[in-house]
C-alpha cells in the first residue's frame, strides 16, 4: 500500500507528486495515457501569467500570483527553460481601454507588480510589430514563458528520482473506500492501494471524484483551443506575449514567442461535450490567423509548421476546485492559469494534507534538482568533443532541423520517465519538431526505440496504443 496515489500525470499531478516525494511517504502516479503530459499539459499557450486576469479573492488569483513568483526557481531546479519576457494586453478602442484599466486595478489588488498602461507610441516602442490599429496596452513585466510538457516531464521525473512510482496506461474505472484508505482500479484490472488519493485528472476530474463519492457537485467540461506553430525563423517577430482584451471565454487569441525560439498563435475557445475531441478545424485556424494578424504585423501563414488543439478543464464554479474529504483530495477545474499556478497548487495541497495530519515528515535526502534534457546544445565545442569521446552517440546527428543527436535520444529513453513512443522522444528532445516534422528522423528514432525497448520495429508507436507507424517489412526477410 502506498501513502499517496496521484491520479493524472499532467503538470499539476507531476508537481504534486514531486512535492509529496520530498516527504517520507511512498508515492505512486497513475496515468491513463501512454506517457505523461498527454492532456492539457501537452497543448496550451505555455504562458506563466502575471495574475491580473483572475478576480480578486478567488483561489485562481491567489495561486496564480504565488505560482508565477515560484515558477522561475521551480524551472531552474528542474532544468527547464524559462524566460520572463513580459506581456501586453492590447486594446483597439475606448471600451478596450476601460477593460485594460480595470485589469490593472484587479492586478494591483491581486499583488501583481509593475503593471503599466501604455498608449499609442508607447506601445510601439515596446513592440515594433504591434498591429496598426492597436491604441492601448496593459504591460505586465512579470509575465513569462515556459515549456509545459518539459515542466511536466521534469516534475514527474524528479518525483521518480526521489522514489515515486509511475503507472502508465492506467485508466481509472473504479475507486473504493477501504478501512485503510482507497483501492484504485484500472480498466486493465490492475489495482493500486493508497491511504490518500489526489485527483488531478484534468477534464475527467469530475468523473474521478464521483467514483470515490468525494463530490457530487463538481462538474467539468472541455473547452477546445486551436493553435498554429511557426518556424523558428519567425520567433523574433515579438518579444512580449501579446494578448487581446479578455472575454468571458478567456484571454482571446495571443501571439507569443516560445522558449524554444518558435512563434505560437492561438487559441480559440469552444465549449464542447466530447472530452476527447482534439481535432483542428479550418474555421478555427482561420479565426486564429485573422485575429493574430490584427494583434501583430508580419505574421506569415506560409511559415506554419504544425497546428494542434488542446482541451482546457473548465469547472462549474468559475474558480479552481481544491478540497479534501476523508483522505481524498480534488484538484478539479484547473483551467488557465493552471500552468502558472501549478507550483503553488502543489504547495496548497501539501498544506491541506498537513492540516489534516496526513503529511509525513520531510525526507532528509530529497534532491529537488534535475539535469536538463537539452544540455548538449548549451555546451562549448570543447565540452561537446569531450562528451563525444566518452559517448560517441553524441557525435551522430539524427534530427537535422533541430540538430538533435543520438545520444540525446538515448538519454530521453533511459531517463525517468523514459520515452516509449516517437512523440515521447519528440517532447523530450525536440527531434521531429522542426520544419520537416520528423520527415527525416522518424525512422531512426523508431529504430532506436525498438532497440532500447527490446521490441520489434513495427511495434513502436507514434504516440501510444493504435498509432502504429509500420506494419511490416517491404524488402528483405519476410
Amino acid at each position: 500500500m502506498y501513502d499517496f496515489v496521484v491520479i493524472g500525470a499532467g503538470v499539476v499531478g507531476g508537481l504534486v507528486a514531486r512535492k509529496l516525494s520530498s516527504r517520507e511517504g511512498s508515492v505512486c502516479i497513475v496515468e491513463k495515457a501512454s506517457d505523461v503530459a498527454m492532456g492539457a499539459s501537452k497543448a496550451n499557450s505555455a504562458i506563466v501569467h502575471a495574475g491580473f486576469d483572475a478576480h480578486e479573492g478567488t483561489l485562481k488569483a491567489e495561486l496564480n500570483v504565488k505560482g508565477s513568483e515560484m515558477m522561475e526557481k521551480t524551472a531552474k531546479e528542474l532544468g527547464v527553460p524559462y524566460r520572463k519576457n513580459g506581456a501586453l494586453v492590447v486594446g483597439f478602442n475606448e471600451e478596450d481601454l476601460e477593460t485594460i484599466e480595470n485589469l490593472k486595478k484587479r492586478g494591483i489588488a491581486n499583488g501583481v507588480k509593475g503593471l503599466e498602461v501604455l498608449k499609442g507610441d508607447e506601445v510601439r516602442a515596446k513592440e515594433k510589430n504591434i498591429g496598426d490599429t492597436v491604441k492601448y496596452a496593459l504591460y505586465a513585466p512579470t509575465s513569462a514563458i515556459v515549456c509545459p510538457y518539459d515542466l511536466t516531464i521534469a516534475a514527474v521525473g524528479n518525483a521518480m528520482d526521489n522514489g515515486a512510482d509511475l503507472e502508465l496506461d492506467f485508466e481509472v474505472c473504479k475507486i473504493e473506500k477501504t478501512a485503510n484508505g482507497y483501492t484504485v482500479t484500472a480498466k486493465s484490472g490492475k489495482k493500486v492501494e493508497a491511504k490518500v488519493v489526489i485527483n488531478c485528472a484534468g477534464v475527467n476530474s469530475d468523473e474521478v471524484a464521483k467514483m470515490a463519492d468525494a463530490s457530487s457537485d463538481i462538474s467539468v467540461h472541455a473547452r477546445r483551443g486551436e493553435y498554429m506553430l511557426f518556424d523558428r525563423e519567425c520567433g523574433g517577430l515579438v518579444d512580449c506575449t501579446i494578448f487581446r482584451t479578455p472575454s468571458k471565454m478567456g484571454k482571446g487569441i495571443l501571439v507569443t514567442p516560445t522558449v524554444d525560439g518558435n512563434l505560437l498563435i492561438g487559441p480559440t475557445a469552444e465549449d464542447i461535450d466530447d472530452k476527447d475531441n482534439k481535432e483542428t478545424t479550418p474555421e478555427g485556424l482561420a479565426k486564429v490567423l485573422a485575429q493574430a494578424k490584427e494583434n501583430v504585423n508580419g505574421i506569415m501563414p506560409g511559415k506554419v509548421i504544425t497546428s494542434f488543439c488542446g482541451l482546457r478543464s473548465v469547472g462549474n464554479t468559475g474558480d479552481f476546485i481544491i478540497n479534501i474529504k476523508d483522505g481524498f483530495v480534488n484538484a478539479a477545474g484547473i483551467e488557465s492559469p493552471g500552468l502558472s499556478s501549478s507550483p503553488a497548487i502543489a504547495e496548497y495541497i501539501a498544506d491541506m494534507l498537513d492540516k489534516a495530519g496526513l503529511l509525513p515528515k520531510e525526507k532528509k535526502n530529497f534532491n529537488p534538482t534535475r539535469k536538463p534534457f537539452h544540455f548538449f546544445k548549451d555546451m562549448s565545442a570543447d565540452e561537446k568533443n569531450e562528451l563525444i569521446k566518452r559517448e560517441p552517440a553524441y557525435g551522430k546527428i539524427v534530427c537535422r532541423c533541430e540538430t538533435i543527436t543520438e545520444g540525446e535520444i538515448l538519454n530521453a529513453i533511459r531517463t525517468n520517465p523514459g520515452a516509449r513512443t516517437v512523440d515521447g522522444v519528440k517532447r523530450r528532445t525536440r527531434a521531429g519538431m522542426g520544419r520537416c516534422q520528423g520527415g527525416f528522423c522518424m525512422s531512426v528514432v523508431t529504430d532506436l526505440l525498438a532497440r532500447e525497448l527490446k521490441i520489434p520495429y513495427e511495434k513502436v508507436t507514434k504516440d501510444g496504443a493504435g498509432s502504429y507507424i509500420n506494419i511490416g517489412k517491404t524488402k528483405g526477410d519476410a
